[in-house]
């Protein structure tokens, strides 16, 4: 290894001379002892200590990453986990992702029916405050509970506690307190420059369940929020400067499952987006009507159309997806009518169901779900059908979107959501879409406050696997971009 010899200097500051005045010398010091022998990878070590000081001095925050598991198939999981770490020192949970909701909320110690064990193979945990050293609990003088409290994601007590009780789709529901203490991520401004971040954050402790939460076979310890109102994560961590206002999800449609999900926005050539519809609670966006094999089906377009009771939504906490009843039975009907007359049709438990003896991509047609500003979501046969079982040498497969008898509400849950990259641009105002197979890499950049982009490949990103082992690059070369790039070419030549 060739010797590294750090030079002492005296820089002369070429300056307008002022009245005769000489001038300026700096005199730079040595880092290190002429006698003492550094090694490249202590070098190195301390270069990227000052790198992450300075890109998070220069940054309104950096891309995180979430770890994915699980899988839509109803049969086997039927929703996508995450972890996250709570509390000092840090307890991992385990939470659904659902973009239905807002709140991010675990299990409490003093939980009444919360499940003890879960049939997806994990270590359910319980969050104590009394053992976390940074744990506080919210009251409701407290800003925070205040907004909470205007988006219905929030009550107060007589006790000035700040509480919830949440209500969900499938009857199931949850009741406990607000606290504030540490979520601990690791946050990437460069491609190797990964460090462990952390920040207040307000969460809810769960200290009652009823309904499947309390079910053992996929039970987690809490579900993740990432809805848009102000008690969301996204929202606490981009008011603090920490993440951008948007994520980005990419769920695996296959039996392994997984996937990406970053808050960051995935860049993709092919994603289109459509306006988010303002003032809702929920992601809705404007569906304007529906193709089979290239022909619109004859629905009104007002049953699509937002208010109280009607509209569509995208939630990845939905398993399947479901139509707006008007526009249900035209659906199936124009399905019936694309495939061959050799298929055989048959109901099972109410679902229109098929018996095919082919792969399913050459008997079923392609359908579009058309939206505002010109954007379609394209739908493969894998995507609205569910793969069920095996009959006398068929495959029965089932229409996956379900009817709700009497509601006008569209909801697009991980049946259609999965295999495609999901971006949610809360600053935008708008959500984007485009087909990927999503075990591929990703580029996510983040806004900072210098008017760049970070972007990163995030190369192995899958399952549990951090975006740290990924490429950064940025679209302006700035003095930081150039100081790193002199810096990493230097070295590299005594590699």
């Amino acid at each position: 290894m060739a010797a590294v010899f750090l030079i002492t200097a005296a820089v002369v500051v070429a300056a307008a001379v002022v009245g005769g005045s000489p001038p300026a010398t700096l005199t730079l010091e040595r880092a290190f002892a002429t006698n003492h022998g550094v090694e490249m990878s202590e070098l190195r070590a301390r270069d990227l200590v000052r790198h992450r000081r300075m890109l998070q001095q220069s940054s309104n925050g950096g891309v995180i990453d979430f770890p994915v598991q699980g899988t839509f198939n109803p049969f086997e999981v039927g929703l996508y986990y995450t972890k996250v770490q709570l509390g000092t020192p840090p307890v991992e949970f385990h939470v659904q992702i659902d973009t239905g909701s807002d709140v991010l909320w675990v299990s409490c110690s003093s939980c009444s029916g919360c499940p003890q064990t879960s049939g997806l193979q994990i270590q359910l945990n319980f969050f104590d405050p009394g053992s976390s050293s940074t744990s506080s609990l919210i009251s409701c003088t407290d800003q925070r509970c205040n907004s909470g409290v205007q988006s219905s994601d929030a009550t107060c007590s007589s006790q000035n506690q700040c509480s919830y009780t949440f209500q969900y789709g499938d009857g199931s529901g949850t009741s406990g307190y607000y606290v504030a203490d540490y979520m601990h991520f690791s946050t990437l401004f460069e491609g190797s420059i990964s460090t462990n971040s952390s920040a207040s954050v307000v969460f809810g402790c769960s200290n009652q369940q009823n309904g499947d939460l309390t079910k053992a076979d996929r039970a987690v310890d809490g579900i993740f929020g990432f809805g848009q109102q102000d008690m969301s994560i996204i929202s606490q961590l981009s008011s603090q400067g920490i993440a951008p206002r948007v994520f980005s999800h990419c769920l695996k449609g296959d039996n392994s499952g997984g996937g990406i999900l970053v808050l960051g926005e995935i860049v993709e050539p092919n994603i289109v987006y459509t306006p988010l519809v303002p003032s809702q609670p929920h992601y809705n966006i404007n569906l304007q009507s529906i193709s089979v094999n290239g022909q619109t089906l004859q629905i009104a377009s007002s049953v699509f159309a937002t208010s109280n009771n009607r509209g569509t939504i995208v939630d990845s906490g939905t398993t399947l997806a479901y139509l707006a009843e008007e526009a249900y039975d035209p659906f199936v009907n124009a399905i019936n009518a694309a495939i061959p007359q050799s298929v055989r049709t048959v109901v099972s438990k109410g679902n229109q169901c098929y018996l095919i003896t082919s792969s399913v991509s050459d008997v079923f047609p392609q359908v579009s779900l058309n939206f505002a500003s010109g954007a379609s979501m394209v739908l493969r046969p894998q995507d609205y059908l569910i793969q069920q079982s095996s009959v006398d040498g068929a495959t029965l497969w089932c229409i996956g979107f379900q009817k709700i008898q009497g509601q006008g509400v569209t909801i697009l849950g991980d049946l259609v959501l999965k295999d495609k990259i999901i971006v949610y641009d809360l600053a935008g105002q708008r959500i984007g879409w485009a087909n990927y197979d999503c075990s591929q890499s990703v580029n996510v950049t983040a806004t900072i406050g210098t008017g760049r982009s970070e972007f990163v490949n995030a190369g192995d990103l899958s399952g549990s696997t951090s975006l740290h082992h990924g490429l950064y690059k940025l679209t302006k070369m700035g003095l930081l971009a150039f100081f790193l790039h002199i810096t990493l070419t230097c070295c590299s030549l005594f590699l």
